[in-house]
């Protein structure tokens, strides 16, 4: 029993022991599988690449063999495109300032373009023999996989580079080298561009003294240098643009100094043509100089500048300064006169428009001829046809609105009718050598659009028409007064300043000097008339009947007296104050007719102060009687039919094809600044 207990033990402690042997050999296996762990995480990245180092020894014999061939073709085109490209960038240090030294800077910039397109001739075929050689590794799994990836993203994206603007290829130098050049192009136009210095006031009153500067004939060399290499690397329309840049921005400069903020005017902004009729006369002195000068030079700066590209390109180019220097203004100013209310000075403005417009047709069809110029040439004509048709359209309408004057009323003063002094005044001047001829012509195209016939008696008709409608409109005019005293003043008035206006005038020798003579009898006789009607009938109130020897007694003869001068004085008073409102415009009428009042009147009333004046003077109230001298009464006499301080504009048109407006009086004195117009 006792050697079975001592067998068990030390078999316990051979177990224990075991255990405690086993422990130490596990913690010994972990620690060093611990320290084997950085070392298989190494050995497994270093597999790949151990796996592609033997991949050959794998491969079959005859691929191995095989690929050194291709290799070879593959290597030799791609090493000749590397030697281009480190000689491109051996170009870059080549590079000069352009301003410095731009024939030097062309030099290299052109052998910068040969190189380059020797590298993109040839970079597709290297990238060919490379594409072959990448195929050939991946399909006899010469090579590993992952690096045949590698090799085939690095040539796509020579692909892609191949495919855009061969400057990529060298990293951008051509594109920057080009970028410079630009701004050397723009640098020599800018600092050569010089605005001309001038002024308004000078150019209106010596048009054709200012010739603008052309750029310097070494300048020009220069640009064309210059567009010779930006043209061929496709930047011609970057030059355009460059070129129309500078030079619109040139001219307009210019013509800024000439105040051309009017250009700006809206139908809106103004009531009729009076109101701006002075720009209207200095648009068409702006626009022959913008034509004559300014434009006339970018037009031979286009063409000297641009010459070898062809006449398409100048034109185009010309076209777009005369766009955005601002010359369509002109024509919509034009457009926008044509457009505002109609009005006879309005007719007058018209025809100063189609005489610029006229004057420069030879340099319009030159200058905006072509197809680059088609808004400009659409625009000039909308505006010659606007200004023809309106033109005419008021002039057909004259005789029109002269008959519709008719049923207003006559001046309340007995004076001339605007209407009268404008008709005939504008009747002058439409038959005068400034306005005939362009009427004449503006009548003529009118007639030809409507395939009619115009002959020269027809404007000559239409004005004798208008002159015989005044005359009609005085003798209803006359009707119109319930003084019969007043009617007559005012035919009196009115023949003398058509037969005085008219004497002497173109018009007046289409009228003839019987018809004149007519205007002169019919003022003799209304001032006859007029003179027995009024004051012709103050001397008789004078008479000195019963006072002969003072027959029945000085008693009787004063107060005889005293009554036959208090009915003087009150008719004179009457007649006086009455005809003080009245008016006589031409002054040799006024004063022959206050001659001939003064005459009738102050002889007869002198006398009788002399012979009757002493039975009075002496009287207490004699003043009451005795109330005028003979030299008062002259003077005031002398001072009557005196032109009120008045401001007169142009007759009212009225509409000849609706109801009269009731708010309209017809003939007025108004100021010259406010225009007759149609609605």
């Amino acid at each position: 029993m006792g050697s079975a207990k001592s067998n068990g033990m030390e078999n316990l402690t051979a177990g224990r022991n075991s255990l405690k042997s086993s422990l130490e050999k596990s913690k010994a296996l972990g620690l060093a599988l611990e320290r084997a762990g950085p070392r298989l995480d190494e050995i497994n990245q270093r597999l790949p690449s151990l796996e592609a180092a033997v991949r050959p020894i794998r491969a079959q014999r005859e691929a191995l063999v095989a690929v050194g061939g291709h290799i070879n073709r593959a290597v030799v085109p791609a090493a000749a495109v590397l030697k281009v490209f480190d000689a491109i960038h051996g170009l870059e240090k080549s590079l000069s300032d352009p301003q410095s030294d731009l024939p030097g800077y062309l030099s290299v910039l052109k052998r910068l373009e040969e190189a380059l397109r020797f590298l993109g001739d040839n970079c597709g075929m290297a990238i060919q023999w490379l594409d072959d050689i990448v195929e050939y590794l991946e399909d006899n799994k010469v090579a590993d996989d992952r690096y045949v990836v590698y090799l085939k993203k690095a040539l796509k994206y020579l692909r892609e580079l191949q495919y855009e603007e061969k400057g990529h290829l060298d990293g951008g130098l051509l594109g920057a080298a080009l970028d410079r050049l630009e701004s050397e192009f723009r640098r020599l136009l800018t600092e050569n561009s010089v605005p001309l210095p001038m002024s308004s006031s000078s150019l209106i009153d010596e048009p054709a003294c200012i010739a603008p500067s052309q750029l310097p004939v070494a300048v020009i060399q220069k640009l064309h240098a210059i567009l010779g290499r930006l043209i061929a690397n496709n930047r011609l329309e970057k030059c355009i643009s460059i070129y129309v840049e500078v030079r619109s921005s040139n001219v307009r400069a210019s013509l800024q100094a000439l105040n051309l903020d009017y250009l700006e005017i809206s139908v809106l902004e103004f009531n009729d043509v009076q109101s701006i009729e002075g720009y209207i006369a200095q648009w068409g002195k702006h626009l022959e100089f913008a034509v004559k000068h300014l434009f006339e030079a970018e037009y031979k700066l286009c063409n000297d500048v641009f010459e070898r590209m062809g006449l398409d390109v100048c034109m185009d180019c010309f076209a777009k300064i005369a766009a955005q220097a601002g010359f369509i203004a002109f024509l919509q100013f034009g457009k926008t006169v044509t457009e505002s209310k109609k009005d006879p000075i309005k007719l007058l403005k018209l025809l100063d428009i189609f005489t610029s417009l006229n004057k420069l047709r030879l340099d319009f069809n030159r200058l905006f001829g072509g197809p680059a110029c088609a808004e400009i040439q659409n625009l000039t004509r909308d505006l010659i046809k606007s200004v023809v048709e309106g033109a005419c359209d008021i002039f057909w309408e004259l005789f029109v609105q002269v008959e519709l004057q008719r049923q207003t009323a006559p001046p309340s003063d007995g004076s001339v009718p605007r209407l009268v002094s404008f008709i005939t005044d504008y009747c002058n001047r439409l038959l005068g050598e400034d306005y005939k001829p362009v009427l004449t012509q503006a009548l003529v195209i009118q007639r030809s659009w409507k395939q009619e016939k115009f002959q020269d008696r027809f404007l000559i008709d239409e004005l004798l028409r208008s002159i015989r409608a005044i005359e009609t409109n005085l003798e209803v005019w006359s009707k119109g007064y319930d003084d019969p005293v007043l009617s007559h003043l005012f035919l009196m008035n009115n023949h003398w300043h058509l037969y005085k206006h008219l004497k002497g005038t173109k018009l007046g020798v289409i009228l003839g000097d019987s018809r004149l003579r007519e205007h002169e009898q019919y003022k003799e006789y209304y001032s006859a008339i007029f003179m027995r009607e009024s004051w012709g009938k103050l001397p008789p109130l004078l008479s000195r009947e019963g006072l002969i020897l003072f027959s029945g007694g000085r008693a009787t003869a004063r107060d005889l007296v005293k009554k036959r001068l208090k009915a003087f004085n009150e008719s004179f008073d009457e007649m006086y104050k009455k005809q003080s409102n009245w008016v006589m415009v031409e002054k040799d009428l006024r004063e022959k007719t206050c001659q001939l009042i003064v005459q009738a009147i102050v002889p007869v009333y002198r006398s009788y102060m002399q012979n009757y004046g002493p039975l009075v003077e002496q009287d207490a109230s004699a003043s009451k009687y005795a109330k005028y001298t003979a030299q008062s009464l002259e003077k005031m006499l002398s001072s009557l039919f005196q032109p009120k301080p008045v401001k007169y504009g142009s007759f009212r048109i009225r509409q000849s094809s609706a109801k009269l407006s009731n708010g309209s009086n017809g003939v007025t004195d108004h100021d010259p600044s406010s225009s007759p117009t149609v609605t």
